[in-house]
């Protein structure tokens, strides 16, 4: 196993010591900030979703920045705005908090769609632009944001075009017995995890260190026929009979690249159909739309995913 790699398993170890009885979660994170693509945990409140995002970006030696998204945050508080100075006789910056490395866009659909909005440019073109003057955000960009299930009160569904622009949705479930008391053991012994910056975690990743992995990820290998085979999944979301959408083509190169920092975090050179397979939920589920008749038979997207990688052969 190469140092690169080795490190960042020893960041998802070190994480799921916080984070306990999340292994999934833990490593499709991994997958995420090594593929440069931004997130979306859902979960219901009080299943560790800030604490989580607070726990990494403490293990990172980057910028980091949470705004604590409500119905009255305007998309000014996000990105910033622009002051006349009476004394300069100029207009000056003032930067919002989407200008940082690691942004938490948290309880993201208790914002109104216009706020939401705000995000679009900055997720995609990792630039901001205000009165006419484009701005570039720092080359680690990364989006975390949370949200509670639609069926809550007060919450505001994500537009498609914002949804496609999130590399994985990653559901935040309740942890198994064994986690749930291991967690009540951790806090008899002490642990305060609301107060987790008292807990003087040491940063494990540099941003360097994870600019240069994303590098090494690009010269992963994938064969024509894997590809193909990807290609046929992402057509095959298009043609069936259950979803009204399918994947884009977007899905399809983001699909690509999480395969290769799967692959490359099991210290493998090469993608396998096993790494594509892997991510397909994450990758798919806020993608995807069911048509009215399949959400009335009680089919869920993850329902459809499953049948759509047993539908389309593996190539040998």
């Amino acid at each position: 196993m190469n140092d690169s790699s080795t490190l960042f398993i020893h960041l998802s170890k070190t994480l799921s010591q916080i984070i306990v009885g999340q292994p999934d979660l833990v490593r499709d994170l991994m997958v995420a900030l090594l593929s440069g693509g931004h997130v979306i945990l859902e979960g219901v409140p009080g299943t560790g979703k800030t604490l989580t995002v607070k726990a990494l970006a403490q293990l990172l030696q980057a910028d980091f920045r949470r705004i604590q998204l409500t119905p009255d945050v305007l998309p000014s508080d996000i990105l910033g705005t622009n002051i006349f100075d009476f004394n300069t006789r100029n207009f000056t910056l003032k930067p919002g908090p989407v200008f940082t490395q690691i942004l938490l866009a948290d309880e993201i659909n208790r914002t109104p769609p216009k706020t939401q909005a705000a995000l679009l440019e900055a997720m995609e073109e990792q630039q901001v632009t205000l009165d006419g003057e484009s701005m570039p955000l720092p080359d680690l960009f990364w989006v975390i944001a949370t949200q509670n299930s639609l069926e809550f009160e007060g919450t505001y569904p994500l537009p498609e075009a914002q949804l496609d622009r999130f590399l994985f949705k990653l559901i935040v479930d309740y942890p198994d017995a064994t986690a749930e008391r291991q967690m009540l053991l951790n806090a008899q012994a002490g642990q305060q995890t609301k107060r987790l910056d008292l807990k003087n975690l040491k940063p494990i990743a540099t941003v360097e260190q994870i600019l240069a992995a994303r590098r090494a990820i690009r010269s992963i290998e994938i064969s024509e026929p894997l590809l193909d085979y990807l290609l046929a999944l992402v057509h095959k979301t298009r043609q069936h009979p259950d979803l009204a959408l399918g994947a884009s083509p977007r899905s399809a190169v983001a699909w690509l690249q999480a395969s290769k920092a799967h692959a490359w975090l099991n210290d493998r050179s090469f993608v396998t159909p096993d790494d594509v397979k892997a991510i397909a939920p994450p990758l798919l589920r806020h993608r995807l739309i069911l048509r009215p008749e399949a959400q009335l038979d009680g089919l869920k997207t993850d329902n459809v995913i499953a049948s759509l990688l047993n539908q389309v052969p593996v190539p040998r």
